[in-house]
C-alpha cells in the first residue's frame, strides 16, 4: 500500500514562530512512518516557504527563543489558484498538510483558506472556525450568544485607544481590578499582562497593542486553570480534563512559565476535581467545539472559580501545542490515545473532511 505524504508546515510569521518549531518536532516524531512519508516546510519570519531537512526539527529543543529555521532548502512558490495547490513544488492534491502554525498567519484561517481553495486536505479547523477561534473577542461573543459561561470582558481597539486613551481605560475600569490584558489574536500568552492597579493599565494596553490592533481585557478570577482536549469532526469527543498549576513569579500561565522556566508550572492529569465537574468540563468543551464550527482538534481552556466552583470557558486553541510540555497530546495519552495514534487519527480526520468537501456539488 502506498504511503500518504504528510506535509508538516511550521514556523510562520507570528510571535509564536519558535514554539511552532518545538511543536512540529513532536508531530514529526509521532508520525507513523509505515503509513506516512513526511515532507517538512518551514515558513520564515518574512513569509518565505522553504523545504527543511528533518535535522531542523530533530535538533530543536530547549529554550524556544534560541530556535531558528535552517533556511537551506529550496524556496517554494505559494500560488493562489483553484487548480494549483500552494507550495506547488511540495504538494499534490492527494497529500495532507499538518499545519503546526501557532498564532497569526497560520492559526487564524489564512493558511486554511489557501489550502481549501487548492483542494488540499489539512489537519484542524477550516477557515471560519480557525478565524473565530483565534479572535478571543469573537469567540466570547459567539459563546455568550450561545449561552455558554464566559468571564466579563471589554474590548479596546488601537483606533479607540489612539483617539481617547482615557476613555478606553475608563471603560476597562468598569470591570474592577485586577484584570488581564491580552492581544485578541495571539497565543502562548504573548503580550499578556496581569494588571493589579489603574496605574499599570496604560502600559499593559500598549504592550498588547504592539502585537494586535484589538485587545481583550478580562476581569481576573481567582480560579484553577482546567484544560480539555477535543478530537473529531461531526462527532467530536473530549479527553479527560487536566489542570495547569502555576508556580512562576508572574502569577499566571505566562510565556516564561510555559516555555522558559522549567519549574514555572506543572500539570495534573486527570485534574483533581469532582466527577460531576469533570463531566461538565467535557460537555462544555464539546459544545464550544460545535458552536465555533471547529474540526479535527482543539484544546478548550476553562477557569474554575475557587470560591464558587463556577466554570467559565476561557479560550480555544485550534492548533494546540504539541511541545514536550503541551497539554493536548498529554490529555489524549492519559485518555488512552498515545501520540502516534493521535497524529494518525488527526490525519484521517483531515482526509475525511476533504472527501466530504469533494462530494459537494460545484455546478447546477
Amino acid at each position: 500500500m502506498s504511503k500518504t505524504r504528510v506535509v508538516v508546515v511550521f514556523g510562520g510569521r507570528s510571535a509564536e514562530h519558535e514554539v511552532s518549531i518545538l511543536s512540529a518536532r513532536n508531530v514529526l516524531l509521532a508520525l507513523d512512518r509505515e503509513r506516512f512519508d513526511p515532507v517538512l516546510v518551514g515558513i520564515d519570519k518574512n513569509g518565505c516557504w522553504r523545504l527543511e531537512p528533518e535535522s531542523t526539527l530533530i535538533d530543536a529543543s530547549g529554550d524556544p527563543r534560541k530556535l531558528a529555521l535552517r533556511g537551506q532548502g529550496a524556496e517554494l512558490p505559494v500560488p493562489v489558484h483553484p487548480q494549483r495547490p500552494p507550495v506547488a513544488a511540495a504538494l499534490t492534491c492527494d497529500d495532507v498538510v499538518f499545519p503546526v502554525l501557532h498564532g497569526t498567519f497560520g492559526e487564524d484561517g489564512t493558511v486554511q483558506g489557501l489550502l481549501e481553495l487548492a483542494d488540499v486536505a489539512f489537519v484542524g479547523a477550516g477557515p471560519l472556525g480557525s478565524a473565530v477561534g483565534m479572535d478571543k473577542d469573537m469567540t466570547k461573543r459567539l459563546l455568550s450568544q450561545a449561552g455558554l459561561p464566559v468571564v466579563p470582558w471589554r474590548l479596546v481597539t488601537a483606533a479607540a485607544f489612539a483617539r481617547d486613551p482615557r476613555a478606553a481605560q475608563a471603560r476597562v475600569a468598569e470591570l474592577g481590578y485586577p484584570v488581564f490584558v491580552k492581544p485578541a489574536n495571539a497565543g502562548s500568552s504573548v503580550g499578556v499582562s496581569k494588571v493589579k492597579t489603574e496605574s499599570e493599565l496604560e502600559a499593559a494596553l500598549r504592550v498588547a497593542l504592539s502585537f494586535d490592533r484589538k485587545v481583550l481585557v478580562e476581569g481576573a478570577v481567582d480560579a484553577r486553570e482546567i484544560e480539555c482536549a477535543v478530537l473529531g469532526n461531526d462527532d467530536p469527543e473530549a479527553s479527560v480534563p487536566g489542570e495547569i498549576i502555576v508556580h512562576h513569579r508572574d502569577g499566571f500561565y505566562s510565556y516564561d512559565a510555559k516555555y522558559v522556566d522549567e519549574g514555572g508550572s506543572e500539570w495534573q492529569i486527570p485534574a483533581r476535581i469532582p466527577d460531576e465537574t469533570a463531566a461538565r468540563v467535557r460537555a462544555l468543551a464539546v459544545e464550544t467545539f460545535r458552536v465555533l464550527e471547529l474540526a479535527g482538534m482543539a484544546r478548550v481552556d476553562f477557569f474554575l472559580d475557587r470560591g464558587t466552583s463556577a466554570l467559565y470557558v476561557n479560550e480555544v486553541n485550534t492548533i494546540p501545542g504539541f511541545t514536550a510540555i503541551s497539554m493536548y497530546p498529554k490529555l489524549w495519552e492519559h485518555s488512552g490515545l498515545p501520540a502516534r495514534e493521535l497524529v494518525s487519527r488527526l490525519i484521517d480526520l483531515a482526509i475525511e473532511r476533504r472527501r466530504q468537501r469533494r462530494a459537494l456539488k460545484t455546478e447546477i
